[in-house]
């Protein structure tokens, strides 16, 4: 990985981190600061859209760890299975609240369901991006693996000269 990827990929991230920390402590602000009047301050969605930003904060740092191990050579190495492990629990995680979300939007949506389907579609689609990390972290297990057969035949032919 190139050293113009690997900082536009680290910018990309920080904004994103940044962005949902801003957004969290903003809602903490506007919580101690001027609840409204006769209103629980942690409603439904506001804690579900902290557990979701919390998800996605989790699944950057998690990026963040693999790039790191990339940079220095060692990705392929067990160590990086329980940052892509970690990672697959984030996105499990939001995808569960986006269906929480989806779950409480759609009482106000008996006019129109599409946009209940359509919000339950994303849940999906989500879900699916999981199996296509669970996917990479199976090609992740095979190289391992190989990396490790490779090292032993290579001992084996040292042994031999």
């Amino acid at each position: 990985m190139g050293k113009l990827t690997v900082r536009a990929l680290r910018g990309v991230l920080v904004v994103v981190l940044a962005g949902t920390v801003f957004v969290q402590a903003s809602m903490v602000w506007a919580l101690a600061t001027d609840p409204e009047e006769g209103s629980v301050p942690l409603t439904p969605l506001r804690v579900i859209t902290i557990l979701g930003m919390v998800s996605v904060q989790v699944a950057l740092v998690c990026v963040w760890r693999l790039v790191t191990m990339v940079r220095r050579g060692t990705v392929f190495s067990n160590a990086a299975f329980r940052y892509v492990d970690v990672m697959i629990g984030a996105i499990v995680a939001a995808a569960l609240v986006w269906f929480a979300v989806t779950i409480l939007n759609a009482p106000g949506q008996r006019a129109d369901p599409g946009v209940t389907v359509i919000m339950g579609g994303v849940g999906v689609a989500i879900l699916g991006v999981a199996l296509i990390v669970l996917v990479l972290r199976l090609l992740l297990a095979q190289a391992v693996a190989r990396d490790v057969e490779a090292a032993q035949l290579r001992a084996e032919l040292n042994e031999v000269i």
